[in-house]
């Protein structure tokens, strides 16, 4: 009997972690009672709930973010070109583009004349992030698209932002987000938090290039791969919380 009632509360946590949004208060109550926890202990049952949607939250994320990298840019959806649009304007406000297909793309980082074919790996989440950094601090973004004109030191912006779109992405997906999007987020993850990390990457990359002086753009697979493992390192913190002020 001992050992059935020990199965039947394995099961009841582990399902726990399993649990949809909807279901949570009766995850919760369910868990009260079989750890025979006193229902109106509001102070446990409230942070019972929020852990639980935070499991649940960071689950739904990822697919939410997934989806998204899994919509390729169309350049005859009007939506789509609305926010390449969109992105030319809030990066260059004082220059118009002169044809859809131009080789001002290259001036914000683009490869060439088409800035659909950079998008391919990253599908619209690659669009997404960039237009969601440029709106949102949009004089960070033009500083940034600045400094990386940089003689020297300069990079492709809207490359690395792409690249940096995939960074994120990968650390969703292996869990090494779960510290961050715990601690900044009391309950539910959404999409914009994921965004909101995507801003922070942003941002302290182009510190750490300009910190690291690599000797040309063709290291930066390199230097890539150590500002990844120091953000790596930074998620090992359980207090960590990685984001930009507003």
């Amino acid at each position: 009997l001992m050992r059935s009632l020990a199965v039947f509360t394995l099961q009841v946590l582990r399902n726990a972690v399993h649990v949809d949004e909807a279901d949570v208060e009766k995850c919760v109550r369910d868990i009260m009672k079989e750890k025979k926890i006193e229902q109106r202990n509001t102070g446990f049952k409230t942070n019972l709930r929020v852990c639980l949607l935070q499991i649940s939250g960071y689950k739904k994320l990822y697919l939410n973010v997934e989806s998204l990298r899994k919509v390729p840019y169309d350049s005859d959806n009007k939506e789509h070109e609305e926010q390449l649009i969109e992105l030319w304007n809030l990066l260059m406000p004082h220059e118009s583009l002169k044809a859809r297909i131009s080789k001002q793309w290259c001036d914000i980082g683009f490869q060439g004349d088409d800035p659909k074919t950079d998008f391919r790996g990253m599908g619209m989440l690659g669009l997404v992030n960039l237009v969601y950094f440029s709106k949102h601090y949009t004089e960070e973004a033009r500083q940034i698209l600045s400094r990386s004109n940089h003689p020297k030191l300069g990079y492709s912006y809207a490359i690395v932002g792409i690249n940096l779109t995939e960074m994120a992405y990968s650390l969703l997906k292996s869990g090494a987000l779960k510290p961050h999007l715990y601690n900044a987020v009391s309950g539910l993850p959404q999409l914009e938090h994921f965004h909101q990390f995507y801003c922070y990457l942003v941002y302290e990359f182009d510190k750490f290039w300009f910190e690291e002086e690599p000797e040309s753009i063709m290291h930066f697979n390199q230097y890539r791969e150590k500002f990844h493992e120091k953000i790596k390192g930074l998620l090992l913190d359980y207090d960590v919380i990685l984001t930009l002020k507003s």
